[in-house]
């Protein structure tokens, strides 16, 4: 297929590759062109603007890294207007659900198709093409991407549109919310005396074992917290799903309590640090020796 990605940073880098490595004919732009010039290795072609990037592509992915970067690239630009007639807009960036519908009407309305497809896998899934792809939109919206999404990983059409990006609230309360109980529980073993490394290593296998427990645990025992999934991000995520669970007429004491924790690590300055960091804020409400904060 003649494909287009807009925006090539930590996720939509590695998303171009694997397109181009597939056999898709890619043309890619990023803000930042050094960024795009690297992949030309894998036969991805650097265009000069959006609109240029799109002109002729019959399917466009978007990995910008904001429902603003969206408009501004899509809607305020030309973009949007450079796409094919029956050409699909697929938005792969965490955005609100009310967004994605938003996108998707102005989309219909020029003729272009919509699947919101929001992603889990982190970096490393990207360059393994192991996505965990949300996918909402029409079936047959979704029927035209679906092979260039099966160079990604697994894509699963979760309903109409703007439900991808449901899920993927789904997904983040569950990563924030597990993060910070992780968290809790290894700074309890650690302050108790046990060795936090031989908690982790006896928990496997059991109903508390997780990705999020081996892989997070292990980086705040390490206290590497170089940024993989921002602080910054899971703020914003979790920022959606309060306001999509209140537009629902629900109310979510967990999620909005860890919502505090992050909003603390923002003012605080950790904003480029690793989602994991929640270990950093509970540092700061428990310090070594006891005491208040």
């Amino acid at each position: 297929m003649k494909v287009a990605v807009i925006g090539t940073g930590l996720m939509g880098g590695p998303i171009a590759a694997n397109l181009a490595r597939a056999g898709h004919a890619t043309t890619i732009w990023n803000r930042s062109r050094d960024k795009a010039e690297a992949l030309t290795p894998y036969g991805c072609v650097v265009a000069d603007s959006p609109a240029k990037a799109v002109a002729h592509a019959e399917v466009v992915v978007s990995m910008l890294d904001s429902a603003a970067a969206t408009d501004a690239v899509f809607f305020d630009g030309d973009a949007i207007r450079a796409l094919q007639p029956k050409s699909v807009l697929v938005v792969m960036s965490s955005l609100s659900p009310s967004q994605s519908r938003e996108h998707a009407v102005r989309c219909k309305a020029l003729g272009l198709g919509y699947v919101d497809a929001p992603v889990s896998g982190g970096p490393e899934g990207a360059r393994n093409g192991t996505l965990a792809i949300m996918a909402g939109g029409s079936p047959e919206d979704f029927a035209v991407v679906a092979p260039m999404l099966a160079c990604l990983g697994r894509a699963t059409l979760v309903g109409g549109v703007g439900c991808g990006q449901l899920a993927k609230l789904a997904n983040q309360a569950i990563v924030a919310d597990t993060i910070t109980a992780v968290a809790e529980a290894l700074m309890l073993a650690e302050r108790g005396g046990a060795d936090p490394a031989k908690i982790c290593e006896a928990l496997k296998g059991g109903f508390a074992d997780s990705k999020i427990l081996q892989m997070h645990g292990q980086r705040m025992i390490s206290r590497d917290f170089a940024k993989r999934g921002s602080v910054k991000n899971q703020l914003k995520d979790l920022e959606n799903i309060i306001a999509e669970a209140e537009s629902c007429g629900l109310t979510l004491p967990v999620t909005a309590r860890v919502r505090e924790l992050y909003r603390r690590l923002l003012a605080d300055g950790h904003e480029g640090l690793d989602h994991s960091a929640a270990w950093v804020e509970l540092e700061r409400l428990n310090p070594p020796g006891g005491g208040k904060p």
